[in-house]
């Protein structure tokens, strides 16, 4: 009885974990001119890391933004 207890606490536990969100590619040819709007969004860096922005439309006229993810970035 114990053994299923365990059992069924750690699926549960489990299907609480974070999934890793889906990254957005930028698409060429890049953005040259933005809107200002504001809509936070992590740029996610070709060199590795992580970098926030005011739009997918300003992290992806970066190039040294591969993608993006949205929402703020997680500290």
């Amino acid at each position: 009885m114990r053994s299923l207890f365990t059992l069924v606490a750690m699926v549960m536990l489990s299907a609480c974990a974070t999934q890793p969100q889906a990254t957005n590619a930028c698409t060429e040819p890049r953005p040259l001119v933005c809107t200002r709007e504001f809509r936070p969004t992590c740029g996610v860096l070709k060199t590795g890391g992580t970098r926030e922005f005011a739009s997918p439309c300003t992290a992806c006229a970066d190039n040294a933004v591969s993608g993006y993810i949205a929402g703020p970035c997680s500290q």
